[in-house]
């Protein structure tokens, strides 16, 4: 195994998560010079195609770090936040196992956001006023005081769920009585945030960081609500496209000059030997960028458009955060555009229907890749729906239109009959032409 200051790649990864975002990081792995042996634990029938995967849940600390050790596994790359913040990165360093991924102390970014918001606050990082509470009566004294819209966010962990864009008072209320009275999300909204709405263009600033050091990845713009014209809940999202040319090199600049570095910087200064992705969700006001949230790792459908514009080796990439040789590196990206379409099951982010056989077009047309998400296969050995968000169309294009029309004629040749999704992803930056 090589040491995590050595300049060898290593040549067996274990990715862990079973998402889309982990198919992504699975194909640009398998796609190193490198030829490193992958595996994914637990995966999804899309993965299970490409890797041996193993059923060993994502939560399953201990039984993760067994994997790594049964399987001699020289590098692990963790996906998603449930197991960071439970600890896997601390259990695999303990180990001698090299991970790209915070500890459960740099986690903390994205398991609390009031421990977020305070750390922004502290370090005058641009973002929204905001109050905390765990009592349903301060919390509507304050609200009432502010004017609508307003946000509610439950303080842990909710799946991407636990945010309420209320555009009412009434409605905040009802959000603050739901998360601390009613229990909507446990003990993730024991405590609560409630901060003022900013109002603009959101973006999504991925930044690989290995301590003070950092390189910034491909802007991209998520569509988080459920419903064309962004209309309906909040979920984990339903498209994106990259790159965001709403951000410009001069506002990039800005952005990296206003948060990026200084949020690098505060959470060195406070103590945290951060190693993974941050990703930074930034709001674009009329005075300037805002921070609305931070999260310990790749975003999820963001990573589905920002990897495959990465031309360069994304293992050596993640191994010189983990072995903190990042200092200097110049990231090279590809010229296209891409763009993610969300296929989802009819109820998803509620309730929604399991076992749903998918048919997918074949072949697939050039620059087209359906990355996996919510997927398994049944007794039968068909492909069936696993999840609510199932499938990532993602197209890569000379032309954002292209790279559109490209993924919704996917869309719409892919049988399921829950299938569902946006039909309007990249159209604000469509319509800006």
């Amino acid at each position: 195994m090589p040491s995590p200051s050595s300049n060898a790649l290593p040549a067996s990864v274990l990715v862990v998560g079973a998402g889309g975002r982990e198919h992504t990081l699975v194909r640009a792995l398998l796609a190193s010079p490198a030829r490193p042996r992958v595996i994914c634990a637990p995966g999804n029938a899309g993965i299970a195609g490409e890797v041996k995967c193993h059923a060993v849940a994502a939560d399953d600390v201990a039984g993760l770090v067994e994997l790594a050790r049964r399987e001699r596994v020289e590098f692990v790359v963790v996906g998603p936040e449930v197991p960071l913040a439970l600890g896997l990165a601390d259990r695999l360093i303990a180990a001698g196992i090299p991970v790209y991924g915070p500890t459960a102390d740099g986690a903390r970014l994205e398991a609390s956001k009031i421990f977020t918001k305070r750390i922004l606050l502290k370090h005058r990082i641009p973002t929204a006023p905001a109050a905390f509470f765990s009592e349903v009566g301060p919390a509507l004294d304050y609200l009432r005081a502010r004017p609508a819209p307003i946000v509610v966010k439950a303080d842990g962990l909710a799946a991407g769920k636990g945010v309420v864009v209320a555009q009412t008072t009434a409605e905040a209320e009802e959000a603050v009585r739901e998360m601390l009275a009613g229990g909507k999300f446990g003990a993730a909204g024991s405590q609560i945030l409630v901060e003022d709405c900013l109002q603009g263009e959101e973006t999504s600033i991925l930044v690989v960081v290995s301590g003070r050091d950092y390189v910034i990845l491909p802007t991209s713009q998520d569509h988080k609500r459920v419903g064309d014209g962004d209309s309906g809940p909040n979920t984990g999202g339903m498209g994106t496209y990259s790159p965001a040319e709403v951000v410009t090199p001069a506002l990039l600049a800005r952005i990296e000059h206003e948060i990026v570095r200084p949020s690098v910087n505060a959470i060195a200064d406070d103590g945290m030997a951060y190693c993974g992705t941050l990703f930074i969700g930034i709001m674009l006001t009329a005075s300037g960028p805002s921070v609305i949230e931070y999260n310990a790792r790749f975003g999820d459908p963001e990573t589905q458009v920002v990897v495959p514009r990465i031309a360069g080796d994304v293992l050596d990439l993640l191994w010189r955060a983990t072995n903190g040789r990042l200092a200097g590196y110049r990231l090279e990206t590809r010229p296209e555009h891409a763009l993610c379409v969300v296929v989802a099951a009819e109820g998803y982010p509620g309730v929604f229907p399991k076992g749903d056989v998918i048919s997918l077009p074949a072949p697939l047309p050039a620059g087209l890749t359906v990355y996996h998400a919510g997927t398994a296969r049944n007794a039968a050995g068909e492909l069936v729906t696993n999840g609510g968000r199932v499938l990532g169309v993602t197209a890569l294009s000379s032309t954002l239109r292209g790279a559109a029309d490209l993924a919704y004629g996917v869309c719409e040749r892919i049988g399921c009959a829950s299938r569902y999704f946006r039909r309007d992803i990249g159209a604000r930056q469509l319509n800006r032409r």
